[in-house]
């Protein structure tokens, strides 16, 4: 019979994890039913846990836990430092119990992310105190998240070693910005992507993204704020701009520029991507960022690719990190692709392509839940 566990951990620092949080661990199991676990963090002890509690069983006859075929040797560290699932809170509100249950099953499989898509074309559910009318975009006053109930996610999340970023998506997928703010948008009767051409639109992006990173421009330190994560996504994916050509204002600001429609996408993504890394946040952008404008993205840009006709070895060797949701043989890890077999998305291999010195660029991937199926 079991008795105990004996866990050590060298650092005691139970700060939000990150990117380079080590998780490493290692267990030995004797034959003798002792029974020890070591890692460098708690996030590491976590990991270890869980294996632990997944060779554990109970001895209904024996009245005693017990753990077959001992000993055990284990030393194990995750292959990819991200690991991650996405839930949509913008085509489907979750309530915070909702939220919270999703994130108690992650550890089960080592996910150690939660990217949390809050906002889209259909409502705006978060509560932007710099920016009290945004939220007038949800879908109703009770389909709403205040800055309370935020914190209580990623404390939740904290505890159980998952990190969480939110996504903000833009200059499309922004209807829902509009309805408190319509001179966000080109017109009323033309609504996305946002206004490119008003210095207003950017600040108050630079309003939103401060109150979740709790960074001004000038601040340094550890990341803080409501999410202390290092990543901010900043969308920036399936953007038309024929509202930006159609609405005379605009077209006349673009032309005064010398850009075309295309530049003043490139100008957008540029801008919001500078106004994150000034608040001390990685940006991570869909794969249309990088198949529009290629290395004009500062190198900081995490790509995440989504698309087949994205080339990931192009993204690695011109310096960027990447995420996956889409394998080399285009079998997707979108989890309302409910045509895609389960045994095709463990079979997806990340690597699968690349040549082996770019591998370590690619920093993991996602299983995206999104809600218009969910």
């Amino acid at each position: 019979p079991l008795t105990a566990l004996h866990v050590s951990v060298d650092d005691p620092d139970e700060s939000h994890p990150q990117l380079d949080t080590d998780e490493s661990y290692t267990l030995e199991v004797t034959a003798q039913a002792s029974a020890s676990l070591s890692a460098k963090t708690v996030y590491g002890a976590l990991r270890g846990l869980e294996t632990f509690s997944q060779l554990v069983d109970f001895d209904f006859e024996k009245e005693a836990y017990v753990i077959a075929g001992a000993p055990w040797s284990i030393k194990d560290a995750p292959r990819f430092p991200h690991r991650g699932l996405m839930i949509d809170t913008a085509r489907h509100f979750e309530p915070l119990a909702a939220i919270k249950s999703i994130i108690d099953s992650l550890p089960y499989a080592k996910i150690n992310v939660l990217h949390w898509h809050l906002v889209d074309s259909q409502s705006f559910p978060f509560h932007s105190e710099s920016n009290p009318k945004l939220w007038d975009g949800a879908y109703d006053t009770h389909s709403r998240y205040t800055h309370s109930d935020v914190a209580e996610v990623v404390e939740h999340a904290r505890l159980r070693g998952v990190r969480v970023f939110p996504e903000f998506d833009m200059p499309g997928h922004a209807q829902s910005w509009c309805v408190g703010y319509p001179e966000l948008c080109p017109s009323p009767t033309c609504l996305t992507p946002l206004d490119v051409s008003r210095n207003s639109t950017f600040a108050l992006v630079d309003r939103l993204l401060a109150e979740t990173t709790g960074r001004k421009p000038s601040s340094r330190g550890a990341p803080s704020g409501l999410f202390p994560d290092g990543f901010l996504h900043l969308g920036g994916d399936e953007v038309g701009t024929d509202c930006w050509e159609q609405t005379p204002r605009i077209a006349a600001w673009l032309k005064a520029k010398g850009m075309s429609a295309d530049d003043g996408y490139a100008h957008f993504v540029q801008r919001t991507a500078a106004i994150a890394m000034a608040q001390g946040r990685r940006p991570v952008q869909w794969s249309e960022v990088f198949d529009h404008f290629k290395t004009k993205l500062p190198k900081q840009v995490i790509v995440h690719v989504w698309k087949s006709v994205t080339n990931v070895t192009e993204v690695l060797a011109d310096g960027y990190n990447v995420l996956r949701n889409v394998g080399y043989d285009a079998t997707s890890w979108y989890l309302d692709n409910l045509n895609v077999n389960w045994t095709a998305v463990y079979a997806n291999e990340p690597c699968a392509g690349v040549p082996d010195e770019l591998c370590g660029m690619i920093l993991g991937g996602h299983g995206e839940m999104w809600g218009e199926t969910v």
